[in-house]
């Protein structure tokens, strides 16, 4: 029998394309999806994406979700906390099982595998070690359309914000950049994917500049977005 499964689901690409090889696998069977979210703003974190969109790929996909909402600025504790509040209905359901996009930040992956250990909970990458332009090549050649709505400005100008994520793209990303943004270079939103029922429309907004303190108390961590905005 397949394993009951849940989705740590982002939004973007690299969650997207995961998604794609575990419904595709015979050892798992996918029942939840599971999405980080800011509670005062009601986005998805780090993403910036509104939930309005978030809640129309899941309608899409056809797959429950849970939404752990966050407050702003959560430190390890809390979020910690949060998740295994959040975790526990959902392993009374029967899934001990969590999907991951995570390519190769062997850091993060340890960090998962630890936390899902807690709380009797394992670990699944689809997407583990595969080359960054492998991935993206597949994830063009199979019909998958995203935007870009986040760019880190320490890796990628303003220009890149709200721009598709297509060949023309990746051909303007410059050296050192990982192609798939792994390194949190940039964030996307997928608005059509092969399992999708039909495409998520939607609308472009403004795109704006957030700054957050960083860690190491070096100066403060820039990004752009791009407001996406749901359809009438």
């Amino acid at each position: 029998m397949p394993i009951p499964a849940l989705m740590n689901w982002s939004g973007g690409k690299d969650s997207a394309l995961a998604l794609y090889h575990a419904l595709r696998d015979p050892r798992y069977a996918v029942r939840h999806l599971l999405t980080s979210v800011s509670q005062p703003y009601q986005r998805v974190s780090m993403h910036g994406v509104r939930v309005a969109l978030l809640e129309a790929q899941a309608q899409q996909i056809g797959l429950p979700l849970t939404k752990l909402e966050l407050p702003e600025a959560p430190d390890m504790t809390q979020y910690e906390e949060l998740m295994r509040a959040t975790l526990a209905p959902l392993q009374a359901q029967g899934l001990h099982h969590a999907i991951f996009g995570d390519i190769f930040l062997e850091d993060l992956r340890a960090y998962r595998e630890q936390q899902l250990a807690r709380v009797q909970m394992q670990a699944v990458f689809p997407l583990w070690q595969r080359s960054s332009a492998d991935i993206l090549r597949e994830y063009l050649a199979l019909g998958f359309r995203a935007v870009v709505v986040c760019v880190n400005e320490a890796h990628l100008d303003q220009s890149f914000c709200g721009r598709l994520l297509d060949e023309d793209f990746l051909r303007d990303l410059p050296p050192g950049v990982d192609p798939c943004g792994e390194n949190g270079e940039y964030h996307s939103f997928v608005f059509e994917a092969p399992y999708f029922r039909q495409p998520i429309a939607f609308t472009r907004g403004e795109i704006v500049r957030r700054t957050y303190p960083a860690p190491d108390g070096a100066a403060p961590a820039g990004f752009w977005y791009c407001d996406l905005l749901p359809a009438d």
